[in-house]
């Protein structure tokens, strides 16, 4: 490689808009812009305000109790 010319380098990831807020995001707290955001997310999760839709348990199929 030649040492006059710089190398380019690739980022990792696209750079991405916080889902929380819009700002740009960090690389320590990809895809968030920080700690405060990223822990928004979080708690969302574990207070289940995100869902994954599923089958309710009448429609399943299995043995009937």
């Amino acid at each position: 490689m030649d040492q006059n010319q710089p190398e380019k380098v690739t980022p990792l990831r696209p750079k991405r808009p916080c889902p929380e807020c819009g700002k740009p995001s960090q690389r320590a707290f990809y895809p968030f812009c920080s700690k405060r955001c990223k822990d928004v997310d979080l708690n969302r999760w574990l207070s289940g305000s995100y869902a994954i839709p599923g089958r309710s348990i009448d429609e399943e199929d299995g043995d009937p109790a």
